[in-house]
């Protein structure tokens, strides 16, 4: 099991001995109530064991906790899916990724995307897409397929024109200026921004540089739904699929909502960097 995922189970059982403790119940008597072994008690809340859930429900029923079995359930079914190593997932190249994007969206209504210094992989035009493939193939050592996942990335992009779903994307000013490729290049998908957020489906917010934050800036994240979260990072990808935890995101997102610019204001910020391309 990778560090993270242990990690995570070691906070699950954190969490499992936390509700024991306040049923006033000793790990003997958890044990006994449950019919297993105290070791398999003790294994458990230190992370030394993996959990089912039907140990999940037992030990639920067992401290009067019922309510906390949904949430729980669904730490146990995604702590060994939880991380997911950017060298596997891009083992064969980019397209692997890009088609798990589509699959998702496939699935999706209501999107909330935050990318504080990158434009979203949905609004990007084709040359953009693929500078940033480009470092992806060359920071991960990983088959040259940039063309292909170019490709994929912008057949995501029929989503923006049908269905009934909903796109909420807060960007960081600094996407604007964050430099991929050429003038040229950078140009084209500020114009490709403009373009888009006049579609009905789409909500396009950006946060000023110097506007008053309600939250710190995080990892860029999306959330699919109600149902689950991706956060990028440099190393892996997390996907959380908590309620809890897709709660915080989904407050996350409020709050910086709050702290974005819309419409009209939208424009003048992009093309203040078109201006600072031309300068």
């Amino acid at each position: 099991m990778a560090n993270q995922a242990q990690e995570a189970r070691e906070v699950l059982g954190a969490r499992l001995r936390d509700l024991r403790r306040e049923a006033g119940l000793t790990g003997r008597a958890l044990a006994a109530s449950a019919g297993w072994q105290l070791s398999k008690v003790s294994r458990i809340e230190h992370g030394k064991q993996n959990v089912s859930e039907s140990d999940i429900r037992v030990w639920c029923r067992t401290v009067g906790t019922e309510k906390e079995i949904p949430d729980l359930i669904a730490t146990v079914r995604h702590i060994d899916a939880m991380w997911l190593e950017w060298r596997r997932m891009f083992a064969s190249g980019t397209k692997r990724r890009q088609q798990r994007s589509i699959d998702l969206y496939e699935k999706t209504k209501v999107f909330r995307v935050y990318h504080p210094t990158v434009v979203w992989g949905t609004i990007q035009t084709a040359e953009y897409a693929a500078e940033i493939l480009r470092q992806v193939v060359d920071f991960y050592e990983i088959p040259d397929d940039v063309e292909e996942g170019v490709a994929k990335r912008m057949e995501r992009q029929q989503y923006l024109y049908r269905g009934d779903r909903r796109y909420n994307v807060i960007l960081g000013e600094q996407a604007l200026y964050t430099r991929f490729g050429d003038a040229n290049i950078m140009r084209g998908q500020l114009d490709r921004l403009l373009a888009v957020m006049t579609l009905p489906r789409l909500s396009l917010g950006i946060i000023p540089t110097k506007a008053a934050y309600r939250i710190w800036p995080g990892n860029a994240f999306t959330t699919f739904d109600d149902r689950m979260v991706m956060v990028e990072t440099y190393s892996a990808e997390l996907t959380v699929t908590q309620p809890r935890e897709i709660a915080l995101y989904n407050r996350a997102f409020s709050l910086l909502q709050q702290s974005a610019l819309y419409g009209k204001p939208v424009r003048e910020l992009i093309s203040d960097a078109l201006d600072d391309l031309d300068g």
